[in-house]
């Protein structure tokens, strides 16, 4: 089978090469999946430039691709959930990524089934960026009529957090280029704030939670908007030891975490708010309820460009870039 592959880390971002490898063998707990199309992430480049290696220390070469949409071609002994022919997706394992492949095997816990009402190619937009959207969620504790502000919301992400955070009954606030505020609305903001022409810090004030999105540079500023006992998730800020302990790393990195989000849980503690660094894992059951809420609410994801297996260089760049409307999808 046709693979994207990494040979290498490269703080530049080395390009990766399409080559020919064997299809993955599959365990009593495996499903293994044809894809049909993979979405294309932030952390795709963040992992070719090694950025990830403390959390996730990936053997290479190494099979990329983080998420896709595809068809159940064959299953393990104990596997009863999956049949063949099933449409699924997922965000694939930590440990055992490869969505940038005509095949992949996939830990059946990682699997949910795709709705009805989805076509591959908006499916492959959802497993990684909804999860994220949904373990941060979970992370905050919400509540309905809370408020939440979603830096940057109008890339592939907001297109995710936005209409569950509504389905789930939060006022939500977001920033973003103005040419993107149509479609964001049309998700369910209820506040749209032009980051060219306005300052959100200047604009927001006590709100519940902050879905961050940017990073550092912007944390300052979203936790003067943020309400006094208010909780933050941050996608892009610094790790710290409280996410160390929570994803079970080892002493020494709980230690090393601890010094590198000293500054933030500082800068945090002094209205008594709550910082949580967000590395999303797979979850097959939490990506079965947002199938739930998205089959109920027919929610319609936003896709950016599609590109070739062989073009998979040109859409990692785009990714990298930023401006994205949508999701950059490969299609396989």
């Amino acid at each position: 089978m046709k693979a994207a592959i990494l040979k290498k880390y490269d703080k530049k971002g080395s390009e990766i090469r399409i080559e020919e490898v064997p299809v993955p063998e599959i365990g009593p707990n495996d499903v293994l999946v044809k894809i049909m199309f993979a979405g294309v992430n932030p952390l795709d480049n963040m992992i070719i430039r090694g950025e990830v290696k403390m959390i996730t220390p990936y053997k290479l070469p190494l099979i990329m691709g983080n998420e896709f949409s595809g068809i159940v071609e064959k299953t393990g002994e104990n596997v009863t959930e999956f049949d063949i022919g099933d449409r699924v997706y997922s965000r694939m394992p930590l440990d055992n990524i490869g969505a940038f492949a005509e095949f992949a095997s996939v830990d059946k816990t990682a699997l949910a089934k795709i709705p009805d009402y989805l076509s591959f190619e908006q499916a492959a937009c959802i497993p990684l960026t909804a999860l994220t959207a949904f373990q941060s969620f979970d992370l905050m504790k919400i509540n309905k009529n809370e408020s939440i502000f979603i830096s940057g919301g109008t890339g592939s992400l907001g297109a995710m957090a936005i209409p569950i955070a509504k389905h789930l009954g939060l006022n939500v606030f977001t920033s973003g280029s103005a040419r993107n505020k149509q479609r964001v609305t049309d998700l369910g903001v209820d506040e749209f704030i032009d980051y060219r022409t306005q300052d959100y810090s200047q604009i927001l004030h006590d709100v519940d939670y902050v879905l961050d999105t940017i990073g550092e540079k912007e944390l300052e500023k979203e936790f003067k908007i943020l309400k006094h006992g208010g909780t933050l998730v941050s996608l892009k800020g610094m790790p710290n030891k409280e996410f160390a302990q929570r994803m079970g790393l080892s002493s020494i990195k709980k230690i090393l975490f601890g010094m590198v989000g000293r500054k933030i849980d500082k800068m945090a503690q002094k209205k008594n708010q709550k910082y949580y660094f967000l590395f999303v894992n797979e979850n097959g059951k939490q990506l079965t309820e947002i199938s739930k809420i998205f089959e109920e609410n027919k929610i319609e994801p936003s896709i950016d460009e599609i590109y070739e297996l062989s073009d998979i260089n040109k859409a990692l760049k785009k990714v990298d870039n930023g401006g994205s409307k949508g999701k950059t999808l490969i299609k396989i």
